[in-house]
């Protein structure tokens, strides 16, 4: 996926997005090593979770998405995360009204 799909990137994560070809879109959320340690990545995928839950309506269907974290979401506030993700949604043309 991650070389197939399409990449957007934000300084807090990088959302790459893949059709599927079903009915529903499937949500994927990483968090590497550059993150932090353990508790860090963990923090930072459950923030990308928590911010992610209520745009899950408004997804077109029918794609993949990836959602990697990125150095400095271990520092981002829930209201941060969301203006990125909703960003970077709205880029990849994947929101509907």
């Amino acid at each position: 996926m991650r070389r197939l799909g399409k990449s957007f990137a934000h300084p807090l994560i990088v959302l790459i997005a893949l059709p599927n070809g079903m009915e529903q879109s499937r949500f994927a959320v990483s968090a590497g090593r550059t993150v932090g340690n353990a508790v860090q990545r963990n923090r930072a995928k459950r923030l990308i979770r928590a911010v992610l839950h209520p745009l899950v309506p408004v997804v077109n269907p029918g794609w993949d998405l990836l959602i990697i974290a990125r150095k400095p979401i271990a520092t981002a506030t829930f209201s941060d995360t969301y203006k990125a993700l909703v960003y970077l949604l709205d880029r990849a043309n994947l929101v509907h009204e």
